[in-house]
């Protein structure tokens, strides 16, 4: 599907929001992002949208700007939800939340998450502290079919819908839950559908959700943001630890935030780093929340050197001026590569995005060349000579002999058989 790829610049106050949200705005948004200025006047005009952002392009007010002002000047609900936004990992919940609670002070906004108490949630949902039921919830799928099943909240009055990182809420498998929340609200509703990638399983669920829907791309589809200065080295597998401790010695970033496939080799890493005099820390999903929440806003305060964390913090996570990602493994999915280096360079500035790749990775590397269409080239990296070699595809154990295997059975049967006659002897 060809989306069309537009430029311009355009100012907020040019957008037709109303002057509330405008005011309200932090004073270095004046200008709205591609997406912004794409998105917007779609949604205010009711259509319904799939829209392709780069991570860090401004999405999340490209969706909750209009959003935001339709709720405002919308006269007719009575104090329930209007809007809801659903996404795939708390802390993006937070984020978003976070984000529209700056230019919404008028109306009640409530955030729904898995992982915390849920008495709490129910509490807010009731009776947020301007006295009024939230007229816009931002959650995650299970939390919120949670609520819904139990009877402790209604979607009878959604006019709304957002599935913001569409194809991560797939890849992460809450496509069914999303599936049975849409039994809760009305049919007749606007939906919005934002994601940085565009997979065909998205496409096909996307245009079941969608009534002739606008499409609009803020950038060409799967691709990475220009400001990111992309090497990818090849090492040893054995090396990439050690590789990984001397870069950050060498270059002394200031904030490195590295991606690795497994939980349990989270922590064995960020261990490895403190013992070589690192300041790091491990976040993946085993964490508890607060925990959780406590390393990613010390690592935001650059009271953490480095973040070493799973693809939990691939999506939508938003870190001020982040300088450095490396990917200690590459993902097995090529579009999670687009989204895992999207964490820098965001909002104009420039980034670094390092790769370690092992030989054993080939088909991943081979995978993301062809969705970016992009050729990656790998580079050697000082002082890591590659000693290992390139599979050749072929088993390494030797060719069995399946008539000496049988003959060998056929003599433990006669042992085995033997055996039980003296153990049981026949009167």
């Amino acid at each position: 599907m060809q989306l069309p790829l537009l430029a311009h610049i355009m100012k907020f106050s040019d957008l037709n929001l109303c002057a509330e949200i405008v005011s309200k705005l932090p004073a270095k948004l004046s200008v709205a992002t591609d997406i912004q200025r794409l998105a917007i006047p779609e949604v205010l005009a009711g259509k319904d949208l799939l829209a392709l952002a780069q991570t860090g392009s401004g999405k999340t007010y490209a969706y909750g700007l209009p959003l935001l002002h339709t709720i405002i000047n919308d006269n007719t609900h009575s104090g329930e939800i209007c809007a809801l936004v659903l996404v795939p990992t708390r802390e993006l919940a937070l984020q978003v939340g976070e984000a529209l609670k700056l230019v919404s002070a008028s109306m009640g906004i409530t955030v729904l998450y898995g992982g915390v108490d849920k008495a709490e949630q129910l509490k807010q949902l009731e009776q947020n502290p301007l006295q009024r039921k939230p007229q816009l919830v931002v959650a995650t799928p299970g939390r919120l079919l949670d609520f819904l099943r139990q009877q402790q909240l209604s979607l009878s009055s959604v006019k709304q819908l957002v599935l913001d990182e569409a194809d991560r809420l797939i890849e992460m498998g809450f496509w069914p839950d999303v599936e049975s929340i849409l039994e809760f609200m009305p049919a007749n509703r606007q939906t919005l559908l934002f994601s940085a990638t565009l997979a065909p399983e998205l496409n096909d669920k996307a245009l079941k959700l969608l009534n002739n829907p606008k499409k609009i791309a803020a950038q060409a589809l799967n691709s990475v943001v220009s400001d990111i200065n992309e090497s990818l080295y090849l090492v040893n597998k054995g090396d990439k630890a050690r590789a990984l401790t001397a870069l950050i010695k060498q270059h002394q970033w200031s904030q490195v935030l590295v991606f690795i496939n497994g939980r349990d080799d989270a922590d064995k890493l960020a261990k490895r780093l403190v013992k070589a005099g690192i300041n790091a820390a491990a976040l993946h999903g085993d964490k508890e929340h607060l925990q959780r929440q406590q390393t990613l806003e010390a690592f935001k305060a650059c009271e953490l050197q480095v973040l070493v964390t799973t693809d939990l913090l691939s999506r939508g996570i938003h870190i001020d001026a982040l300088p450095v990602v490396i990917n200690l493994d590459l993902p097995s999915s090529a579009p999670v590569y687009v989204h895992r280096i999207g964490r820098t360079a965001r909002a104009g500035d420039n980034g670094i995005a390092i790769s370690l790749v092992c030989h054993g990775e080939a088909d991943s590397l081979k995978a993301i060349k062809l969705l970016t269409g992009r050729d990656l080239k790998l580079e050697a990296l000082d002082g890591f000579e590659v000693t290992d070699k390139p599979s050749s595809g072929e088993s390494k154990r030797a060719p069995r002999d399946k008539k000496a295997n049988r003959r060998s059975q056929n003599k433990r049967s006669a042992k085995e058989f033997a055996a039980k006659r003296t153990k049981f002897p026949t009167k």
